[in-house]
């Protein structure tokens, strides 16, 4: 068996809500080979892993994989199992996966959860998925070896998000709020556009610079605090073994050692009550330190958010109690065999290493064996770093004390800190600071970016949910984050759909970010040209601070390839769902097609807008879909017919649609209609020959409508939208002498008819010449139904194939196209050409004065700069007259004009 690729989902998917990795799986020799055909396989995968008999299966209960497995599976699943429970032993908590055809012999995808907060480039996935396949051939081979997980598990540990951080990212959750870790980090994006916010652990980036810098350096801090009146220990800066001598002596013991600029209690050394101790302390930490009286009492850690005391801790240094019979060392062992501690910051708990030096001042060493109840201190600090523990006295905090940690934080200018003290009960005041007099409690450091393990996890007292007061100050009064959000998908129409809707909304006075086949738009400007329809895209966009609203064009290859960008819209339209990429990427049926497309209604938010084309078949069944609750959305049906049953029932009932009634498009709510503009006045709709973009407008305006754009702005925005700026590519008509050529990225059989149709109406049949090319990764079905609607659609046709061949011979589809279009129409006049610029120059050439050239292109920018070059201008909407009559002009979508046969593919019809 063998893993031959794998892509991981980051977002929703059309698996799961949450993130997932597929794995292509080849079974090699085991395919068709199943579990009850090999002697002894249940019983020695279970010795191997014991776990996976709790594993439900189908079944719904504990036993049924087992059973499974004695009545016989496929290997392909059973990998998929020993996937989960090998997650599960090395504690990734994961429990969905499923097995499906990849539609070869042999080959399965395996669909694996993954941790919502893993890092998209973890290695964990694969090398898991590597490591059951290891299994599952030893198992068949006939050998019982339980698989070395130490490794494996000690990276998935490394990699995982810290106590801290994952506190922050489920209390964001908790509020609705969009949180994605960057990449391997604690560095944390929350909320979208202009309401979004960063977090690092416990900082913001609110967090000041300066107050950062300042509680790093040990010296300044105590200066700062100290002239302000704070209660400090005496003390000073020391940067040579000299100074730190001379500070012991004015000081007299026992005094603190600590690096200047130090953290999480390295190198610090307190109870020294020696000259050379403090000599030794100082070389330890490397120079550059701070020597200060050390204060008795306890040792106490108050969490500051946002001007207000959210948590206090006391923290009690690493410590073994003796029970007359283990060594020091073996009771080490058992404190670190407590499954809440780990390496670093990792856990709730950090494990515990014992500092020789404070062994020896109680006169004990790691084989010394503690009499009873005696107490051995193994570290001088009370960092939980260090392996120290913490008791929660929140409520024990009196009120002079909590009035105390907020001045200092203040005064350092942070908004959340870690104020550390050294005092005999926080429950009572600190005395304040006073001339000449000897400080006995106070302020003894303040940490910025303070961990924040020791409030979530204490030993003893009560858990306090920090993360949620951070979350709660970075997005006051119950905000979510997040912006007004609209996803579009579809076959057709998608892109005019999301730009109309971007040129809407921008009229609202909000700053739109856009992503479409073509670039990432911020208010209305080109950041990055690229096919912008995945869920990067939609990352680039959400995560911009100068976005106030977002308009994401959501395509197939995305879904599939990446999952979404995002959790849920306000806003999801759904144009139309015809036959296209059938044959990619496990895409048989139009129904497979429809089963993707619908992710993007299934995450449209509760009480968000759905808007649907009533007029495709496909999309209306998307209701009856389970995750499509009508009753936890607001459907907004938009169609060229008013008589469709679905509208004429959603009226009915008092709801709203966008329609055409009369040559008008109207706003209807039960019965009342509510004209907003002529159809024939919809640019790029050519008098309303070009019923589709009529279909693309009644959309948009739903859609912008639904995210709060008014009536009357919705009519001037629309009539003001620029098809040859605003829409370049889609329908752009350019005039050339007394030619007119018409440009359009049309490729598959439903798009090019609705072009065709357009054409005839202002054209005729018999004036159309075209410059042809079709997109190599499509089944030669749909290429032959292409061709099919050319052949039907123009007199003359000169193809020619793109530079990318998508996986095709050079000249393979050109060929495909002309040999299937002469089959249609045996003496259409076809001919073939090498690129784009021998294709439309021929094109143009064959053209007679006052007919029109339909350039299809794959790559736009190069089509426009050669026309341009050679002279052709925009024409608008402007078209002439043909001789002897006007244009045809009007819409009626339900007429073909495209030949009067069915093309034989599956959601492909000629009328619509």
């Amino acid at each position: 068996m063998k893993i031959e690729s794998l892509r991981r989902l980051r977002g929703p998917n059309v698996y799961l809500s949450r993130p997932a990795v597929v794995a292509r799986l080849h079974l090699g020799e085991l395919s068709g080979v199943e579990t009850s055909d090999v002697t002894g396989f249940t019983e020695r995968l279970l010795r191997a892993l014991p776990g996976l008999a709790e594993h439900h299966c189908a079944a719904g209960a504990p036993g049924g994989f087992v059973s499974r497995l004695r009545g016989g599976t496929y290997f392909g699943h059973v990998t998929e199992h020993v996937c989960l429970e090998l997650s599960q032993t090395i504690g990734r908590d994961v429990s969905f996966g499923r097995t499906v055809s990849a539609g070869e012999p042999g080959c399965y995808h395996l669909i694996l959860e993954c941790p919502v907060d893993e890092s998209p480039g973890s290695h964990v996935p694969r090398d898991l998925l590597d490591t059951a396949v290891e299994l599952v051939q030893a198992v068949v081979a006939g050998r019982t070896v339980p698989p070395d997980l130490d490794e494996l598990a000690a990276r998935a540990e490394r990699e995982a998000v810290g106590p801290s951080t994952r506190s922050i990212i489920a209390a964001a959750r908790r509020r609705g709020i969009p949180v994605e870790r960057f990449d391997d980090l604690s560095l944390l994006r929350l909320g979208w556009g202009t309401r979004r916010r960063l977090a690092w652990a416990a900082m913001t980036d609110r967090t000041s610079g300066v107050g950062i810098d300042i509680a790093g350096d040990k010296q300044v801090t105590r200066r700062l605090l100290t002239e302000a009146g704070v209660p400090m220990p005496d003390g000073g800066a020391a940067a040579t073994a000299a100074e730190a001598r001379h500070w012991f002596e004015q000081l007299g013991g026992p005094v603190v050692v600590k690096p200047r600029c130090g953290r999480q209690g390295e190198h610090v050394a307190l109870h020294l009550g020696t000259a050379d101790e403090v000599e030794q302390a100082f070389g330890e930490a490397g120079g550059d330190v701070i020597v200060e009286r050390q204060l008795d009492g306890r040792d106490y850690r108050v969490l500051v958010v946002a001007g207000e005391v959210v948590a206090a801790a006391e923290r009690i240094a690493a410590h073994v109690a003796g029970d007359g019979r283990r060594t020091v060392g073996e009771l080490i062992a058992e404190v670190n065999a407590d499954p809440r501690r780990g390496v670093g910051h990792s856990r709730v708990l950090t494990r515990v290493a014992a500092d020789p030096r404070v062994l020896r001042r109680q006169g004990a060493g790691i084989g010394s064996v503690p009499a009873p109840g005696a107490v051995v201190w193994l570290t001088g600090t009370g960092n939980l770093s260090t392996g120290a523990t913490s008791s929660d006295v929140t409520d024990r905090v009196h009120p002079e004390v909590a009035r105390l940690c907020l001045r200092v934080t203040a005064l350092l200018g942070l908004d959340i800190a870690g104020v550390d003290l050294r005092l005999p009960d926080i429950a009572e005041p600190v005395p304040p600071a006073a001339s000449g007099v000897e400080v006995t409690a106070g302020v003894i450091e303040v940490n910025a970016v303070p961990g924040l393990r020791m409030h979530l996890a204490p030993v003893s007292g009560r858990s306090r949910d920090v993360g949620d007061a951070i979350v709660r100050a970075m997005f006051p009064a119950g905000s979510d984050g997040r912006i007004p959000t609209a996803a579009v998908t579809g076959t057709n129409g998608k892109t005019t759909v999301a730009r109309m809707t971007a040129h809407l909304l921008a009229d609202t006075g909000l700053r739109v970010g856009l992503t479409t086949t073509d670039d990432v738009r911020i208010d209305g400007r080109v950041v990055h040209r690229a096919d912008a329809t995945g869920p990067l895209s939609a990352q680039m966009v959400l995560g911009d601070p100068g976005v106030q609203a977002a308009v994401l064009e959501t395509a197939r290859g995305g879904l599939l390839r990446r999952g979404l960008g995002y959790d849920w819209s306000d806003v999801g339209v759904l144009t139309n769902i015809t036959a296209d990429h059938l044959g990619q990427d496990g895409l048989g049926t139009i129904e497979d097609l429809a089963h993707v497309k619908a992710l993007v209604a299934e995450r449209v938010r509760d009480g968000g807008t759905l808007v649907l084309n009533a007029d495709d078949p496909w999309v209306r069944s998307l209701v009856d879909r389970p995750r499509v609750r009508a009753d936890r959305k607001r459907i907004v049906w938009f169609s060229l017919d008013e008589r469709q049953p679905v509208l004429v029932e959603h009226l009915a009932k008092g709801a709203t649609a966008y329609l055409l009634h009369d040559g008008w498009v109207v706003q209807q709510t039960g019965a009342r209609r509510t004209p907003l503009l002529r159809a024939a006045e919809i640019p790029g709709a050519y008098g309303g020959a070009a019923p589709h973009v009529v279909a693309n407008a009644l959309a948009a305006i739903a859609a912008a409508r639904a995210l709060g754009a008014g009536q009357e702005a919705v009519c001037r925005r629309l009539l003001e939208f620029d098809p040859a700026t605003d829409n370049a590519g889609r329908g752009t008509l350019l005039r050339l002498g007394d030619i007119s050529v018409f440009v359009d990225y049309a490729h598959n059989p439903a798009a090019l008819a609705a072009t065709v149709r357009t054409l005839h109406r202002l054209w005729g049949p018999d004036r159309c010449v075209a410059a042809v090319t079709l997109p190599g990764d499509r089944r030669d079905d749909l290429l032959a139904a292409c061709a099919q609607v050319i052949a039907d659609g123009v007199g003359r046709a000169v193809l020619y194939d793109d530079e990318e061949p998508r996986g095709r011979t050079p000249g393979e589809v050109s060929c495909l196209v002309e040999r299937e279009m002469r089959a249609r129409r045996p003496k259409l006049s076809a001919q073939r050409a090498a690129g784009y610029r021998a294709a439309v120059t021929a094109a143009l050439r064959l053209a007679r004065p006052g007919e029109v050239v339909l350039v299809l292109y794959e790559k736009l920018a190069p089509v426009l700069d050669m026309l341009a070059d050679l002279g052709a201008v925009p024409a608008g909407d402007a078209v002439p007259a043909l001789p002897g009559r006007a244009p045809r002009t009007g819409v009626s979508p339900g007429r073909s004009l495209v030949g009067n046969e069915r093309v034989s593919v599956p959601g492909y019809h000629p009328g619509q």
